[in-house]
């Protein structure tokens, strides 16, 4: 009788660590944390580019790509705030510099975005498709000519040849209309911060169906998401740290109200007026103290190490096969890579 073969050992889950979005942080410090979440078997270390002008993206990550040698290294870039020339002359350095592990996350121009640039505002999907498309075609080194509604290229390309050309590209989304056009485009999709496991089960859901429309295999998306995280030794001091981080999400009108679109079941549509109310008497510091409890704990990985554990568990259960941890405070970082690091694999 023929031996039966062992099963082969399941693949590790996959986590990543974020960083980026705390302005106290420095990017040497940052660049220290992604080496530490190397060394403890992290699979990415990921960068935010923020709507509020924090660290910038390309210099983060040459930090990064220097402090690390086996990592996956992801940004956020927004489009438009930069060419697409510039943005594939970018990407295709930065991974030369890596070795081949960049991963680019582009995000949609918005109106946020261009009040807050100075730059005239054009149809976030028109102009995220164009650019992906022309990035794409000027990763391949080969010359091109482009005439969108947007993007308008003659002829160029890079001068040197991109060590891949096929640099992964996901989108970032979190409204419904994002989510559609990011099962169109991307490689891989990014989750926004700030939403509890069942919008990412809704928005997984909204992008298997945009696939299948287009008879596209839902497997080929990788499922990132970005997920606000406080570790503590009690609960009380966990929702204590990231209560600040929580009520940054209702800054901005549009914001709850695109999650809203794809199915976040934890704001209160009712809630929105007193928010707003609060953020314009008193700012951020106003709205955080009115800020129920329970959208903290609803829209984060926030308590002890086992009750981290078992929230990123949820959002895994939700279909995220990648999720980002993304620590409330520096004093934080050794704990969440003791409580999700697995240094064999390193």
């Amino acid at each position: 009788m023929t031996p039966t073969a062992p099963a082969p050992a399941p693949a590790p889950e996959r986590v990543g660590l974020a960083l980026g979005y705390d302005p106290t942080v420095s990017v040497r410090q940052m660049a220290g944390s992604a080496a530490a979440a190397e060394r403890a078997g992290f699979d990415t270390a990921f960068f935010s580019e923020t709507l509020f002008t924090n660290r910038d993206s390309v210099s983060a990550l040459a930090a990064f790509g220097l402090a690390t040698e086996r990592v996956t290294l992801g940004t956020t870039q927004v489009v438009r705030l930069r060419s697409p020339l510039v943005m594939a002359q970018t990407a295709a350095t930065l991974d030369e510099l890596s070795g081949g592990r960049l991963v680019l996350v582009v995000g949609a121009f918005t109106a946020k975005h261009a009040a807050r640039n100075g730059r005239p505002l054009t149809d976030p999907v028109t102009t995220l498709r164009e650019y992906v498309e022309s990035i794409r075609a000027l990763l391949t080194g080969e010359r091109v000519t482009y005439r969108g509604e947007v993007v308008q290229l003659d002829d160029v390309r890079l001068n040197f040849p991109p060590l891949r050309p096929d640099i992964p590209i996901w989108i970032a989304a979190a409204s419904r209309r994002g989510l559609v056009n990011a099962a169109k485009l991307g490689d891989g999709v990014l989750l926004d911060a700030g939403t509890s496991p069942e919008y990412s089960a809704n928005a997984v859901e909204l992008l298997r169906r945009s696939c299948e429309k287009i008879d596209r295999d839902p497997a080929e998306l990788t499922v990132a998401q970005l997920v606000n995280t406080s570790i503590e030794d009690d609960r009380e001091t966990a929702v204590a740290a990231i209560r600040w981080e929580v009520a940054t999400k209702f800054t901005y009108a549009s914001t709850p109200k695109a999650k809203m679109s794809v199915g976040e079941p934890t704001i209160d549509p009712d809630d929105l007026p007193r928010f707003a109310d609060a953020f314009a008497r008193g700012g951020k510091a106003a709205l955080q103290e009115i800020l129920p409890e329970r959208y903290v704990t609803s829209l984060t990985a926030t308590g002890t190490a086992d009750d981290v554990r078992a929230r990123i568990a949820a959002y895994r259960q939700a279909g995220v096969t990648l999720p980002l941890v993304r620590p409330a405070a520096p004093h934080q970082l050794d704990r969440l890579l003791r409580t999700f690091g697995r240094p064999e694999v390193g």
